[in-house]
């Protein structure tokens, strides 16, 4: 899978935008891709909708405080 998602980077914003001036304006474009990636893209898995529209229809409008994490009554 981490295949997949390096062979998407390498075609959307490396090879696709062409040629850099530095170092920066590579580092900008990761940044924007992967956000993109993260938030406003469609998930298939996930039926087509946004990851922020999947988790607020799991939780609610709010994610709880304690979300993820094992209680096991000891303090």
């Amino acid at each position: 899978m981490a295949e997949s998602v390096n062979g998407l980077y390498k075609a959307e914003p490396v090879h696709r935008r062409g040629r850099w001036r530095g170092l920066d304006d590579l580092e900008m474009a990761t940044l924007e891709w992967v956000d993109w990636f993260d938030r406003p893209r469609l998930h298939s898995t996930l039926g087509y909708v946004q990851s922020s529209e999947h988790e607020a229809a799991c939780y609610g409008s709010a994610v709880p405080a304690l979300a993820g994490t094992q209680q096991n009554g000891s303090p």
